[in-house]
């Protein structure tokens, strides 16, 4: 059937809407998801065409009787602060029911759901992104404090090494070598890469098997199980895969190093793919979102607001920069990446925008 102009535009309005829309037949069966409510329920609309509610939202007895109840009466009803088990997390929505009857689409039941911490989550990411660039501009000041001097001080205990002819004076110039070629290096660790990312087209999947390779031969020992699970219709990203791998392989190991030592250790690798998702204050059509969880003992509570700071670990001689530096090679494409702890469970979520400007500039 060809759609008319109008329905064309409503469909393309519908699309670009915040608030997750579900219609649902006089069955409660799914009739329609816009993409919101795709991203909120994690599935698509394809997944979810004709399924009754309670097969999408397996974990909400009473909101199929609610729902039914206002057909049936043909009263809408609106609850604030709903909780919701959704895509495996709890999140809160104000959601609104509304009966209809339309001579086109029949009798129904249209729900309108508007996840309440949606716009707490946007200001989160504003206040992740600003963190990072006053780091990154913090570092980079520091960095260059840093090493002026440092030089000087490399260079004047070589001199002297290369004019002492007792070799016990001669060790201790050497350790003067050392710890300053140590930091110096430190100090590039913490400002991140210093070239620029050398960006072409791939499968998200391509650096992430790599990782899940390097990381199986590091467990060897088999304490650590560790699952995927791919979503094979992500469309090709313009990224750089090194970088990609870097800011995963941190994360990955940070999670064994949680792990360790505990039974039934579990991490897993999911993909996904966001449509009409808003990173910060902009809004992308496509948005590639890589889960790495598991199941340890979760981040103490006193780290979880500066846990992206350079210099913050929750282990014992931890330096505190693979976040710190994983955040920043994230950053370099437009990304963000952000966690959930509590006992248990552990999600870090790297979201990447997939721009259709990058796919048509790609080479």
């Amino acid at each position: 059937m060809n759609q008319t102009p109008e329905c064309a535009l409503l469909a393309r309005l519908l699309e670009h809407q915040t608030v997750a829309l579900l219609w649902l037949d006089a069955g409660l069966q799914v009739v329609y998801l816009n993409p919101s409510a795709e991203n909120l329920l994690g599935l698509s609309l394809r997944q979810a065409r004709g399924l009754p509610v309670r097969s999408i939202l397996p974990g909400e007895a009473s909101l199929p009787e609610v729902l039914r109840q206002s057909f049936e009466s043909g009263h809408p009803c609106t609850f604030r602060e709903m909780p919701l088990h959704a895509a495996g997390r709890d999140v809160m929505v104000d959601c609104a029911i509304s009966p209809l009857i339309d001579p086109d689409l029949g009798e129904g039941v249209l729900v309108e759901m508007m996840d309440v911490e949606r716009h707490l989550r946007i200001a989160r990411e504003e206040q992740l992104l600003a963190q990072q660039q006053a780091t990154r501009s913090l570092l980079r000041g520091l960095a260059h404090e840093i090493k002026n001097p440092l030089g000087g001080l490399r260079g004047a205990a070589q001199l002297l090494h290369g004019e002492l002819k007792q070799m016990e004076l001669r060790e201790y110039t050497a350790v003067i070598m050392r710890e300053a070629d140590r930091l110096r290096a430190l100090v590039d660790r913490m400002i991140g890469p210093r070239v620029l990312p050398k960006k072409r087209m791939l499968n998200l999947h391509e650096p992430l098997e790599h990782v899940r390779r390097l990381v199986s031969m590091e467990m060897q020992d088999g304490r650590v199980r560790l699952v995927t699970d791919y979503d094979p219709s992500i469309p090709e990203l313009y990224a750089d895969p090194d970088l990609l791998i870097q800011a995963v392989l941190n994360i990955v190991r940070n999670a064994m190093q949680a792990l360790a030592g505990q039974a039934d250790a579990r991490i897993v690798i999911r993909t996904r793919v966001l449509r009409q998702f808003t990173l910060g204050n902009t809004r992308h059509r496509l948005v590639a979102r890589i889960d790495i969880e598991d199941n340890g003992p979760g981040i103490p509570p006193s780290l979880q607001d500066t846990l992206f700071l350079p210099m913050v670990s929750g282990r014992p001689g931890g330096t505190g920069l693979g976040l710190a530096i994983s955040q920043s090679l994230i950053a370099q494409h437009g990304g963000l990446i952000e966690f959930a702890s509590h006992p248990g469970r552990t999600l870090f979520s790297i979201l990447l925008p997939i721009e259709p400007s990058a796919l048509e500039s790609a080479p």
